[in-house]
């Protein structure tokens, strides 16, 4: 009998390793079967299309085409993309030190970057760039012509001519490029007293140190509850995403996990022994546009209740892919595994239907979920027991929709009037202004003459508003010529600061701070042991 059982067992090994032989062997002969069909079209296209065929063209079609029936995050990018896409994850840059604009094919700089090269020389908002090295910039130039000629190795040096208002003549700089830094943090301020403010607009490869070094200076400026924004943010480096969480949460606490086909594609990632920022409230303010390592942060923050989630629904990615160079330099980025946020919820969207453009329209139009929707996604369970679903995006804690522009304040952007009347505001009277952006913060007032002449100058420019149109708009008018104002004075960040007082949703965020203290005290974590 011992030996009929032992013979089955082997009987039973040796068939399923013939059957796994003969599924390779199966798989094999249909993939080459597969191949062959795709070389004979291929080749029937090259010899009988009707045009002449440009090989690279179709080669690039059928890898898209072969992607397509993937998932929507699974993309071939030729070299020359992927080289942009990677400059996105970069801390920094060799260049002269610039936020510009192309309007009206006019290269603008909107902004110099403090301590930067450009800055250094006194490069000013609203200056036109108007030559590099020596060649006039077309009216045809595009952000891709500009980083090419303006970015360079460090210590190379471009000529610049630049045409500035009230001034006669060009301005020429000889400008010796340096190491920019590219802040994925760039919004750090106390926002009401005691609350600090804090966005990150991309999780790059030194989000979590420069996170950690905006949490440093709040701290030291009397910070005692954070509203964290990821609004906008689609995201970027898992890795990232983890060292932000890790600055939030208790040494042994699980953050994300991936699981996929290959073993390379399963991890677990858990908070760390370093130092914390667990003692204060949180607010996690996230959008429709927050994805992929935005929603690793706030899963993770709303499982471990160590944050109120407040906004909309985010974009609903749940996959990782994986960058992969080729020969040429372009990149493969392939899915190869799905996250899971700590209580294990798979937050992906349902991309069966195979339309890209549908696809990402959906997660735009969910401001507020129907009870009928919301029942058929999977229910999960906080750490403190609250109710937190998976299936599609992280759904907030409390909804608060985003708010649009109305049509008169559409209108008013697209001709780009503020920034450009707000230069000419500053031309006037530069040296009128308070010298420290706090003191311009609570004092200055757009003067009425201002206003007035405001409206003119966007008649000028084809604006066509009603005075009942520019009554209701006053408000928004007002704040949006002191920011750019601040802007010119002060650099971008000022701007940023003056614009979020008209932000309703991040207003009306600030406003649920009561709920996120509750929840901190509720917290059976690290975080109570510490009030």
């Amino acid at each position: 009998m011992k030996r009929m059982q032992r013979w089955w067992v082997a009987g039973v090994v040796g068939l399923a390793l013939g059957l796994g032989m003969s599924g390779k062997l199966s798989a094999q002969d249909d993939l080459r079967t597969q191949l062959d069909l795709f070389g004979q079209v291929l080749s029937l296209v090259q010899s009988q299309y009707v045009d002449p065929i440009d090989n690279q063209k179709l080669i690039k079609g059928a890898i898209d085409g072969m992607l397509a029936t993937l998932d929507p995050h699974s993309v071939y990018m030729p070299a020359d993309r992927y080289e942009q896409f990677s400059e996105n994850f970069k801390a920094n840059y060799s260049g002269i030190g610039i936020n510009f604009d192309i309007r009206d094919g006019h290269l603008i700089v909107i902004s110099p970057l403090e301590g930067t090269p450009a800055f250094k020389l006194g490069i000013r908002a609203a200056d036109r760039i108007v030559a590099i090295d020596h060649k006039d910039v077309p009216p045809t130039v595009n952000n891709n012509d500009v980083f090419k000629q303006l970015r360079g190795p460090e210590g190379s040096i471009v000529h610049v001519a630049i045409e500035r208002d009230n001034v006669d003549g060009r301005l020429e700089f000889d400008i010796a490029r340096a190491r920019i830094p590219q802040e994925s943090v760039p919004y750090a301020f106390m926002i009401r007293p005691g609350v600090g403010y804090i966005r990150i607009t991309r999780f790059a490869s030194a989000t979590g140190d420069e996170l950690e070094a905006k949490l440093e200076q709040l701290k030291a400026a009397g910070m005692k509850e954070l509203l964290l924004d990821l609004r906008f943010n689609s995201g970027g480096l898992l890795n990232q995403a983890v060292e932000v969480c890790d600055r939030f949460l208790p040494s042994g606490q699980k953050i994300v996990y991936t699981r996929g086909r290959g073993p390379n594609a399963a991890s677990d990632y858990f908070a760390t022994d370093r130092d914390k920022f667990t003692d204060f409230p949180m607010i996690v303010l996230v959008d429709h546009g927050s994805a992929s390592a935005s929603e690793i942060t706030a899963g993770a923050l709303q499982d471990t209740d160590r944050g109120l989630v407040v906004g909309v629904t985010t974009f609903g990615k749940g996959l990782v892919q994986n960058q992969m160079r080729l020969k040429d330099n372009s990149a493969l980025l392939l899915t190869i595994a799905k996250y899971y946020t700590p209580s294990g919820r798979l937050i992906q969207r349902d991309y069966s239907s195979g339309d890209k453009e549908q696809y990402q329209e959906e997660a735009f139009s969910r401001d507020v979920e129907a009870d009928s929707v919301l029942a058929k996604r999977p229910k999960f369970g906080t750490i403190a027991g609250r109710t937190v679903y998976g299936g599609g995006g992280i759904r907030p804690d409390v909804l608060v929709p985003s708010e649009s522009l109305t049509v008169s304040e559409v209108d008013l952007e697209r001709a780009s009037v503020f920034f450009d009347y707000a230069t000419k505001m500053v031309n006037q009277d530069r040296d009128k202004f308070p010298k420290t952006f706090d003191d311009f913060s609570k004092a200055y007032q757009v003067p009425d003459p201002q206003v007035t002449g405001f409206k003119s100058y966007a008649a000028e420019h084809k604006v066509k508003l009603t005075p009942e149109q520019y009554a209701k708009e006053d408000t928004y008018i007002r704040r949006r010529l002191k920011a750019e104002v601040a802007s010119n004075l002060y650099g971008l960040v000022a701007r940023y600061r003056i614009d979020s007082e008209g932000d309703g949703q991040l207003q009306k965020a600030l406003d649920m701070m009561p709920q996120a203290r509750k929840l901190l005290a509720s917290n059976p974590g690290e975080a109570k042991k510490k009030i």
